[in-house]
């Protein structure tokens, strides 16, 4: 994919042109906050600057990723977390309110932050970056079989602790 680009500082420019949107909606997935999605990338870009001659010829994005992944995960572990999520979720909104939406994916970017890191990286990686397992393995550097049950560890507990899904028709979905 991006094979031939140049190894310069021209080529880490254009890559960053190209892909720096996309990569910072993985920080953000990865942190939920505008913020530090901003800080993550920016710190991941200044590390792979200085190895761009090695990593150019590869599959720079992949690398990327697999960094803002490995760096969101030591800032995780470094950071006090004082706060204690609250068990209760709020009450489904009407299918009729303009709102719900917007309610609806604030609860599950919420219940996708508090999954463990692990799980929640598969989570991004998977289904909001659609890799596949053997792409997400990749930018883990884990197994495949550590994909599958990172994700079906994450999915059976975002299905708990979520309100029924909504169709886009405004129907509940049930399991």
């Amino acid at each position: 994919m991006w094979k031939g680009l140049s190894v310069g500082e021209g080529g880490f420019e254009q890559f960053v042109a190209a892909r720096g949107q996309r990569l910072l909606r993985v920080a953000w997935l990865l942190t939920g906050d505008a913020h530090l999605a901003e800080d993550l990338l920016q710190t991941v870009l200044a590390k792979v600057w200085p190895k761009w001659h090695r990593i150019a010829e590869e599959n720079p994005e992949a690398y990327v990723r697999r960094a803002l992944v490995h760096t969101h995960a030591s800032w995780w572990r470094r950071r006090w977390r004082g706060e204690v999520p609250h068990g209760d979720l709020p009450d489904q909104a009407l299918p009729q309110d303009d709102y719900a939406g917007v309610d609806l994916e604030q609860t599950l970017g919420a219940a996708v932050r508090a999954l463990p890191v692990r799980q929640r990286a598969v989570v991004v990686l998977r289904y909001f970056e659609d890799l596949s397992v053997t792409e997400t393995a990749e930018a883990l550097g884990c197994s495949e079989g550590t994909v599958k049950s990172q994700a079906a560890k994450a999915l059976r507990t975002l299905r708990g602790r979520l309100p029924s899904a909504v169709t886009p028709d405004g129907g509940e979905c049930r399991d």
